[in-house]
């Protein structure tokens, strides 16, 4: 159990049987009554988001959750397989699930997989991600007066960022999954 005046953003519980993680939260005191805790909390089954007012003196059960470490092997028939990399037990995720991650799956990549009692629920990409440019325009000197412009690029996995003008086709890059921001080159292509 959690004490709802322990509640912050990215605190997981256990709400009406469902997991939910705090998305935003407010601490209120009036000047008459108890205090109490206006919260936004994202179902992490459904994705929808729910407002709920608790007591200050209420407390949340937490969810019975667990991560495990998952290698992505192949997409087939709109279902993505997923390796549990201790048991070697296969999962199927449908588009739908993997709808936000869709364009950073690369295969033989180990994935986050979040399960609530039982039930995969969730994948998380690793932090960063060496992807392989396949498309981008060709960069030219004098094309910007400050020195730092940026051209779309297309990576192997179809995900579309912006990257340096001396970033070119074939060249592995360094992405943050978070943002999906460029970081840097690793390699230029030879």
């Amino acid at each position: 159990m959690i004490a709802v005046s322990d509640i912050k953003k990215g605190t997981k519980v256990l709400f009406r049987e469902q997991p939910y993680i705090v998305v935003d939260f407010q601490h209120v005191k009036p000047g008459k009554g108890g205090a109490f805790l206006r919260t936004k909390m994202k179902n992490m089954i459904t994705g929808l988001m729910h407002e709920e007012t608790f007591r200050s003196e209420e407390k949340l059960p937490i969810p019975d959750l667990e991560y495990r470490d998952m290698q992505y092997l192949y997409n087939e028939n709109a279902l993505y397989h997923f390796m549990d990399q201790e048991s070697f037990e296969q999962i199927a995720f449908s588009k739908d699930q993997l709808k936000d991650i869709l364009n950073l799956l690369k295969e033989q990549v180990i994935y986050s997989v979040l399960y609530f009692e039982g039930r995969p629920i969730e994948v998380t990409p690793p932090l960063f991600m060496e992807l392989i440019v396949v498309e981008t325009v060709p960069g030219v000197r004098g094309d910007t007066a400050q020195g730092s412009a940026t051209k779309p690029a297309t990576t192997e996995s179809g995900l579309v960022l912006q990257v340096p003008l001396f970033v070119s086709e074939g060249d592995v890059i360094k992405v943050d999954t978070r943002n999906l921001r460029y970081i840097e080159r690793l390699s230029k292509r030879s």
